[in-house]
């Protein structure tokens, strides 16, 4: 059985870096990280989505939680559970994938010189961009499902048919700008303030990353994804607020600006921060299992764990 202090044993599988085969592990392991993290604190966002809509709704998280226990059981607890788990699964494997994709595209082939912090940050938000293109038709279902009483829909299947009806294909995608607004400052800060806290955490620590077991830089990669998960929360919360607001309360013909500026008016700027207390403890807990379990996965693949190089 070998010690913690010793150092992660090679490749058996011999993926080479910077491969096709490379970037497709990656994007699995987004999948992985990012759709089962999402589904499993259904609960917390059902909370924040509805108290974001509605902030008389509920008393506090733990009475909303009593309540919809009582009246719907477990499966009301998780209500929203399906397009939550579609929608991040594709949008963990877009981001972490095209993330690697264009940190090596930017930082070793275009921009060699440049700075690593601007690298962090023009890839995550380049990955992002894309991701949420795959994010965008089930975010805007499981914002309906949940934030509408009765509920617009029961499930996924539900939800996508009456939009689409009602609506067309282009109503999946309403929120889409605002989902940009939302998503790409979180991403931002979620990745590049990971690998400057990884790099900080091992420099604190005073040994090179390599010297460290595998297991002890999996941990090194949770510490830094909560330390990263609570500046996402704070940065993309009004965002957040607003995708909910439109995706429940946007008229049929009315446009993202309209819609934004008469919302605006209505909740002001202290309505943009509703739920932030409940999200923060998601977002802190949400990303650093994601990078737990990324960072895990690459390591059963033989690949190193991101960031401290």
């Amino acid at each position: 059985m070998s010690s913690l202090s010793a150092k992660p044993k090679p490749s058996r599988q011999n993926i080479e870096l910077f491969s096709g085969t490379y970037f497709g592990a990656c994007a699995l392991g987004g999948v992985l990280a990012c759709g089962p993290t999402h589904t499993a604190v259904t609960p917390l966002d059902l909370v924040k989505c509805r108290r974001q809509v509605d902030a008389k709704l509920y008393s506090s998280n733990v009475g909303a939680w009593r309540s919809i226990y009582k009246a719907e059981g477990l499966r009301g607890v998780f209500f929203g559970w399906s397009p939550t788990l579609v929608g991040y699964s594709l949008q963990g494997g877009g981001k972490y994938g095209f993330y690697e994709v264009f940190k090596y595209l930017y930082g070793e082939q275009l921009f060699p010189g440049m700075n690593k912090t601007v690298v962090y940050l023009g890839a995550s938000a380049s990955a992002e961009f894309l991701a949420d293109l795959a994010l965008c038709p089930f975010e805007a279902v499981k914002v309906r499902m949940q934030t509408t009483l009765p509920p617009f829909a029961h499930n996924l299947r539900d939800g996508l048919a009456k939009v689409v009806a009602t609506e067309g294909y282009g109503g999946l995608y309403k929120g889409l700008y605002p989902l940009w607004g939302r998503q790409i400052p979180y991403t931002m800060v979620k990745f590049a303030s990971f690998e400057k806290t990884v790099e900080q955490i091992y420099a604190y620590l005073g040994r090179p990353k390599s010297s460290y077991s595998a297991l002890q830089q999996t941990g090194v990669s949770f510490l830094g994804g909560y330390i990263a998960g609570i500046g996402c929360a704070a940065v993309s919360h009004p965002a957040d607020v607003m995708v909910s607001k439109l995706n429940a309360e946007r008229k049929a013909g009315e446009s993202g600006l309209a819609a934004m500026t008469r919302i605006y008016g209505n909740i002001g700027f202290r309505g943009l921060w509703n739920g932030l207390p409940v999200r923060i403890v998601m977002i802190g807990t949400l990303t650093a299992f994601q990078w737990l379990l990324y960072d895990s996965f690459k390591v059963t693949l033989g690949l190193p764990t991101t960031g401290g190089h």
